[in-house]
């Protein structure tokens, strides 16, 4: 359950322990489906790495790097994990789609 801050708020950083999680297995998922040669072989390699680069680095910062929205990244990751169609995501690869 997500806490509440003094104010009534949310507490975020309740949510940013899963949410973390979440990311970081997304691109264990991709790396591994990348390099089975299954599911996405249509990502060129470099694509590949970078996004997986974008999704650990948005795990580990304290926010997004610029021009990343965090909410985007954790849909996507939630395609990666379920494998339900991560290329209709605005942050996938355009040179892959």
């Amino acid at each position: 359950m997500v806490g509440e801050s003094s104010d009534g708020a949310p507490d975020r950083m309740n949510v940013r322990g899963p949410q973390d999680e979440l990311l970081l297995q997304a691109v264990e998922v991709l790396r591994r489906r990348y390099e089975e040669g299954g599911r996405y072989g249509e990502l060129p390699p470099f694509a590949a790495a970078e996004l997986g680069d974008v999704l650990a680095g948005i795990a580990t910062a304290q926010r997004a790097p610029e021009g990343v929205d965090r909410d985007e990244a954790l849909a996507l990751a939630h395609r990666l994990v379920d494998d339900d169609h991560p290329e209709l995501s605005p942050m996938w690869p355009e040179s892959a789609g």
